[in-house]
């Protein structure tokens, strides 16, 4: 028989606003914090001893791409097995609503799998099956861009015209009502990069007016970066709008990210309402076949082929600026584990292009048309961080920390799929910056880990410890906390994380995952 209270007692507890830990009991009534002090004649009580651990917030990511991940397998157990109790979706963007033509949908959406049917086409319904699915974490939506364009515009790459804009605004605002918290772009992708400036301003008038957030993933992240968040902080100022910007710091060094740094500073003494967050690999993650332009996908893989055959075609698409390029280095480039191409797994394509004797970007091209039909699943990682640009990226005092990846699980469904960051954004954070690096105190990192993102969502009660909040908990120790997965190996549990309940029911208990899912999406209202 389930017990009217939980009480965890004799935590030292880390509240998630940045101030002093203090030792307390916390008294959890259903899916709220009701009490914190000293409890000793409670009757139905269930007690959870929390001594020598820390009771935190359930961490929050504020940048996730789990849309379609929490649709497949929706424990969560590489964000569980961190903490982490809500995600917020649809960033850089990505995402599963609106889907006006599900076969394009597919271009926008992070860990599509062709063997999954998009039965719904809105906001509504679209979390409505993932309510149907009852997912281990909270969830948090935004609108994402790239779909708002494939609806409309579809591969093109150009801005889209008056009657199109009039139907993006329409679609947004119908995503804005049925529940989204803002708007999301991927200016540097292929589905996006057509967009204008003024395009973009127009709907974030909308996003405003819902009193929304806008998340970019600014149209340059290598040579003309600063242009690239010159142009997003401009768009704020001009549609009067919570900006966002997603992993901020610039590919192209230490001088670059101060530069930027500086950029985000003179916007705050101008008044501007902007924050932004940054990811916790030393690389960034995407799929190979970003080099491709959107029209290169029409009619499907037997077109593609057709066109990467044709020397003409070839070289316009070999025109197309694109993430991959931009960054300059083949070199840095790598192929993730593929077990459809184990010979060229964890080679540049900078290496693969001198065995061949080929052209680095023609090598690329080669290597989709030879493994077509691996085209949603090629991945690579951009080696472009070092530990001292993210480090200083953190201490920001505007800075959150989040995944930049999907929900996943070891096992199942989902057991053969990888996105880096998925078991080891939050763990690594801790156990790299707190514990080894001293940069943070366990106060200061929490605090950029829960309540510096419900802030900047204006989530009263998640991502703090306090009388009537959501009980969302995460109880680690302190000292031990930390992931496990490598670049290569990244599919292994953080250990460390002892008990984690979300909505006051237990996701995790004595470091063991329950099999109950008590997440909620979270619509706007």
């Amino acid at each position: 028989m389930n017990k009217k209270f939980i009480l965890i007692k004799n935590g030292k507890i880390i509240d998630g606003t940045g101030d002093p830990s203090y030792s307390a009991d916390i008294l959890i009534s259903k899916d709220k914090i009701i009490d914190i002090g000293k409890f000793n004649k409670i009757n139905n009580v269930d007690i959870v001893e929390a001594d020598g651990l820390l009771v935190t917030p359930g961490f929050i990511d504020i940048h996730s791409h789990s849309d379609f991940t929490l649709l497949i397998d929706p424990r969560a157990v590489s964000s569980i097995s961190q903490g982490v109790t809500t995600e917020i979706i649809g960033n850089c963007g990505y995402g599963c609503n609106p889907i006006k033509n599900p076969l394009l949908a597919k271009e926008a959406i992070y860990g599509f799998r062709n063997d999954f049917t998009i039965d719904w086409s809105d906001m509504n319904g679209y979390l409505q099956r993932l309510e149907e699915k009852k997912p281990s974490v909270n969830v948090i939506p935004l609108v994402p861009n790239g779909q708002l364009r494939l609806s409309t515009v579809g591969l093109d790459i150009r801005p889209a015209t008056k009657d199109e804009l009039s139907t993006m605004k329409k679609l947004l605002i119908e995503g804005l009502e049925q529940g989204g918290h803002g708007f999301s772009t991927g200016l540097e992708y292929s589905t996006e990069i057509g967009a204008s400036e003024e395009e973009i301003t127009d709907l974030c008038k909308i996003c405003s007016k819902f009193d929304g957030i806008y998340s970019t993933h600014t149209r340059n992240r290598d040579e003309k970066s600063l242009i690239a968040i010159e142009e997003a902080i401009r768009t704020a100022y001009n549609s009067n709008v919570k900006l966002q910007i997603s992993h901020l710091t610039p590919r192209g060094g230490e001088n670059d990210l101060y530069k930027a740094l500086n950029i985000v500073d003179a916007a705050l003494k101008n008044g501007l309402d902007i924050a932004f967050d940054m990811h916790t690999r030393f690389f960034g993650t995407t799929y190979l076949k970003v080099i491709l332009p959107t029209w290169a996908l029409e009619g499907g893989k037997n077109e593609l082929i057709k066109r990467l055959k044709n020397k003409n075609e070839r070289l316009k698409i070999k025109s197309h600026r694109n993430v991959l390029s931009n960054l300059g280095d083949w070199d840095r480039i790598v192929l993730l584990d593929n077990h459809e191409l184990t010979d060229l797994s964890r080679k540049s394509i900078g290496t693969i292009a001198k065995e061949r004797l080929a052209d680095p970007l023609d090598c690329a091209l080669d290597i989709i048309l030879e493994h077509i039909q691996q085209l949603d699943t090629l991945m690579v990682i951009l080696h472009t961080y070092s530990e001292n640009l993210l480090s200083s990226t953190y201490k920001h005092p505007k800075c959150s920390v989040g995944s930049d990846a999907t929900a996943l699980a070891p096992d199942g469904i989902l057991g053969a799929s990888t996105f880096h960051g998925a078991y080891t954004w939050a763990s690594w954070f801790y156990r790299r910056m707190v514990r080894e690096l001293k940069l943070f105190s366990p106060e200061e990192a929490v605090w950029k880990l829960s309540g510096l993102a419900a802030k900047r969502l204006n989530l009263s009660n998640l991502g703090v410890i306090k009388k009537g909040a959501q009980a969302d908990l995460a109880i680690f120790n302190s000292n031990d906390f930390g992931e496990e997965g490598t670049t290569f190996h990244p599919n292994k549990i953080a250990k460390g994380m002892i008990h984690v309940l979300v909505n006051g029911r237990f996701a995790m208990r004595n470091g063991t995952l329950n099999s109950e899912r008590a997440g909620k999406v979270i619509r706007k209202i």
